[in-house]
Formats: structure tokens, sequence, C-alpha cells
């Protein structure tokens, strides 16, 4: 009970105090960053990979053993499992006695478990108040750092100009990458390691990224996490940033960088995608500043054309995309598709539109109104990001 009220009282509390939310933000979630954050980051595998299939054969254990607690109750109000008087029992009868406290012990054995079951719940829902539900009502990156940008009003034009910067980039930085003979791009260094150099380095200028980062690690279900479409995952229950290892390198800088946002209290989809951005675009490593500005690619390009009515003829009026760039801009290779959809249990369409519906509702919950689609807000800070770099003037 005492679990419960704490829950609940802190989740009351961040609802209605952004201030509150704030000052934990920069003073407690930190702590367990660097504490809970650093030990489990010891492990050279995913925590958060092995809690989270543990705690799905805790739900699959609860629902099964419920059917015992109700095979019980209908049995005991059975004529031939009712109590019996004293006096002399028959053997057929002692048996039956056998079999009913057989029965109760398996049953006492099960209401234990759900005690258990009951602490952990508690915990989970505990931790990831504590991890995750506070961080959704804090002040927002916009907030912290573009207060004089904020309720400004961006037209066509400014769009067009970010939109084509992000475009001619791309296409300047394809022709750089070391490639193999099939055009794939190739990248030798530890990827984790200076996804962390980026985030750091980024921290002098925003001080709420300056910190310790916990060393990212890829999931070992990386093909299961493809069909989700999913490039990485916070999980909160382990303080952990994990990366999809399947995707294409391209995708890897930019979505280290993303989960790595979520440790330093940004929760926001749209925001850490952002910081991703900005992560990688200031880094030396020209792999890291292409992936980058691939990440905001199709979200700038995707409005731009929507601004325009879908003119075709005035869209392709515009800066246009290489088509090296657009092979460079894919979640999974063919050949990797291939295998991934060649041993899957379910069928991609069906896990996709499932976690869709699941990461839709998780973020309504706390708050978020449009869901899924918040990550398209990106293009609102990127377009603050350029107005305070004076690139509209």
């Amino acid at each position: 009970m005492g679990i419960w009220v704490v829950t609940i009282l802190l989740n009351v509390i961040a609802w209605n105090s952004a201030a509150f939310c704030d000052w934990y933000i920069k003073y407690v979630f930190p702590l367990w960053v660097n504490t809970y954050g650093r030990l489990t980051g010891l492990a050279p595998f995913s925590v958060g990979e092995i809690l989270l299939v543990a705690g799905c054969v805790l739900v699959l254990v609860a629902c099964v053993l419920w059917i015992p607690l109700v095979w019980r109750k209908f049995v005991f109000r059975q004529k031939k499992f009712a109590p019996y008087q004293k006096g002399a029992v028959l053997q057929e009868e002692k048996e039956k006695e056998a079999v009913c406290d057989r029965a109760a012990s398996f049953c006492t054995g099960i209401r234990r478990f759900y005690l258990f079951f009951a602490w952990t719940f508690g915990i989970v829902c505990l931790v990831m108040t504590l991890n995750c539900f506070i961080l959704y009502h804090a002040s927002t990156f916009s907030q912290n750092y573009f207060q004089e940008e904020q309720g400004r009003e961006y037209g066509l034009e400014e769009l067009l100009a970010v939109r084509n910067l992000v475009v001619e980039e791309c296409n300047r930085l394809s022709g750089e990458m070391e490639r193999d003979g099939d055009g794939t791009i190739l990248y030798g260094k530890n990827i984790g390691k200076e996804a962390i150099a980026c985030m750091q380095s980024l921290g002098k200028t925003y001080d709420q990224l300056d910190g310790y980062y916990p060393r990212p690690k890829p999931m070992a279900a990386s093909d299961f996490f493809s069909q989700q479409y999913m490039c990485g995952y916070y999980f909160p229950f382990s303080m952990e940033a994990n990366y999809n290892d399947v995707m294409y390198i391209m995708n890897k800088p930019a979505s280290i960088c993303h989960e790595l946002a979520h440790l330093r209290g940004y929760i926001f989809e749209d925001e850490a995608n952002f910081i991703s951005f900005l992560a990688c675009v200031e880094s030396e490593d020209p792999v890291f500043v292409y992936s980058g500005y691939l990440s905001v690619l199709n979200y700038l390009d995707n409005d731009f054309y929507r601004a325009v009515g879908r003119d075709r003829e005035a869209y392709l009026a515009q800066v246009r995309i290489l088509p090296r760039v657009t092979a460079d801009d894919v979640f999974v290779t063919e050949q990797e598709w291939e295998r991934i959809n060649g041993k899957a249990l379910i069928d991609t369409q069906v896990v996709d539109a499932v976690s869709d519906a699941m990461v839709d509702a998780t973020l309504k919950v706390n708050g978020v109104q449009d869901g899924i689609i918040s990550y398209n807000r990106v293009v609102t800070l990127l377009l603050q990001y350029y107005d305070r770099q004076g690139y509209f003037s």
C-alpha cells in the first residue's frame, strides 16, 4: 500500500506541477542514471530485454495460474467434496479429503505467487513513474532553450529554406562516405563511444544534456524490433539506451543519440529526435553528421510536400534529393528484410500495427494528445533552432 500511495502521489503532483518535474529531472533523475544505470551498464547484454521477457513470462504465469483457483472454487461446491461430519470416515472419504488437502496446499502456493506478483507490479509502476512518467510533464526543450522563438509562426519560406539546407547537406555528404563494392557505407569505429562523445559535447551548450551516459547496447531481439520498425528503445526499468543492430548503418548514430537523450530527462520523441540531430551534425565524424541530416530529411520533405498542396511541379522545382541519398535513407536493407520475414513467427504488418497502437496509447495516456504523430513536431524545433542561428535574417 505504501508503494501505491507514493506512486499515485508522485503522478498527481507531476500532472499538476511542471516546476516539480523540472526539479526532479535536475536533482533526482540523474541519481538513477549514475547508480542503477552504471550497474546495469556493466552487463554485456541488454538487461532491459531480459526484464521485459521476464515480465511477459510473469504475466503469462499469472493468467495460467488463475485457472486452478477457479477450478478449486467450482469443485469444492460439489457435494462429493463437501465438508465431512465427525465420526467414522470411510477410506473413500479419506482419499477425497487428501485430494482436498493437496488442492488447498497448491492454492496456498498460488496465492503466495500472486502476492509476489502484486509486489512486483507495484515496484514496476513506481520505477516507471520515477524514470518515465514524471518526465512527460516537465518543461520542454523549447521552453528551456528557445524561449524567444516560442510562439513565432513559420511559413512556407522558412520551411523551404531548412528543407533545402538539409537536402544539400545530405547530397554533399553522400559523396564523402566510404563504401564497399555494393555501395554500402562502411564504419569501423566504436559507434557507442562516439555517440556518447557527441552527447557530452552537446552538453556544453545545453546543460541538461551534460553528465554521465551508460554504454549503448545492441538488442538481441533486433529482428523482432525491426518488425516494429523500431530503431531503439529506452528501458526505464534498466536505465539503458538500446539500439536495433539489424537496421542500416546510417540509422544507428542518430538512433543511439536519440535514446541517450531520454537518459537526460527528455522523454518526448520529437525532442529526442531534435537532440540527436544536433549531437550528430555538430560531430566531427562525417558518418554521424550524415546520419543526423538523414534523420530529419523525411520529416522536412514530407511537411514541405504537404505545404505546397502536394503540387508535384512545385516540389520538383526545389533542390532534389539524389538517388544515392534515397538509397542510404532506408531502415533495413532488402537482404535483411528477406531474412527477417523468412523466419518470423508473426507477420511484420501485424507486429507493426500492434506496436504502433501500443506506442500511440502510451503517449496519449501520458498527456501527449497527438500520440505517435508527435514525432513530426521535430520540424518546429528545427525551425526554431535555425531562427535562433539567424538563418532567416
